[in-house]
């Protein structure tokens, strides 16, 4: 497929996402963007993710841009895993697309906010935070053995920038 075509393709799914009124077309859009993992989306992506209503397609969107994998996506991403957290009822499914797209990001930024749930009650979301530090911080386990003394998990995976 020639770049004109691609860019082609590439605009109408841009368009379908944040123009189609049926959340099954928007999803479709957020999916395909994903596939393509064509960087030139991350930013229309986040901004899609901050303005969609439909978690259905929200979970799309975060997927697609776990897919592509630039880092400007993840504090969009992060501020979803705190939404979430801070419901009264958790849904681990969102919660599964949102840890899921953060490991494959690689953004160790995102350990701060991932750390609470290392000490879930739920076993399946306790491992899943286990397999993010260990993909993201290998390491982690002595590094927590050492600093936990004087500091909190989330204080000692914060990145500061």
């Amino acid at each position: 497929m020639s770049w004109h075509n691609e860019n082609a393709q590439f605009n109408e799914i841009m368009n379908q996402l944040f123009q189609k009124e049926s959340w099954h077309n928007r999803a479709e859009a957020a999916k395909q963007l994903g596939l393509m993992k064509d960087g030139r989306a991350v930013n229309l992506l986040c901004k899609a993710l901050k303005t969609e209503n439909n978690e259905t397609v929200q979970n799309k969107i975060i997927e697609a841009l776990g897919k592509i994998g630039n880092a400007k996506a993840t504090m969009v991403i992060v501020d979803k895993l705190k939404e979430e957290i801070n419901k009264k009822f958790i849904d681990k499914f969102r919660l599964t697309y949102i840890i899921e797209s953060l490991i494959n990001i690689k953004d160790k930024r995102s350990l701060a906010y991932i750390g609470p749930l290392l000490s879930s009650k739920d076993e399946d979301l306790k491992k899943l935070a286990e397999n993010a530090f260990d993909i993201l911080e290998p390491n982690w386990r002595e590094i927590i053995e050492k600093q936990t003394k004087e500091k909190s998990i989330e204080e000692i995976f914060k990145i500061k920038i």
